[in-house]
């Protein structure tokens, strides 16, 4: 089992930044890939950015690409989504999640996951 805590979010202007934290306890976090999805208010769920066990590997989103940096620290089982340039299309609230996998694997698609934090709520303002 791992354990996954989301924190960080909250209310940005249009163009503010944001810090997506997550943590990890349970299982050596190391072994698994994580990723970040969003929901927004009456939308299905969605892949945001995923990375490798290994940090080698990362996969965004077009619509966030160049905006978004995904990263993690392996030693204290986190895994941060930078989110930078915010618009009022990425309120959402952000899941974190972990899969088990290959060291260069980062999956974009959610069934690949087994583990899903509680979701932090992020609303930017226009």
């Amino acid at each position: 089992q791992v354990q996954l805590v989301e924190s960080g979010g909250g209310l940005v202007q249009t163009g503010g930044s944001l810090r997506l934290s997550c943590a990890a306890s349970g299982r050596t976090f190391r072994n698994y890939a994580a990723g970040w999805f969003r929901q927004a208010p009456g939308k299905e769920r969605e892949f945001v950015a995923a990375i490798s066990w290994s940090g080698d590997n990362r996969y965004y989103v077009d619509s966030v690409q160049g905006r978004f940096i995904i990263s993690r620290d392996n030693m204290k089982n986190t895994v941060d989504l930078q989110m930078n340039s915010l618009k009022p299309e990425d309120t959402a609230v952000y899941y974190c999640a972990a899969a088990p996998s290959p060291p260069l694997l980062a999956p974009i698609r959610e069934t690949e996951y087994d583990y899903w934090g509680q979701g932090t709520a992020v609303t930017v303002s226009s």
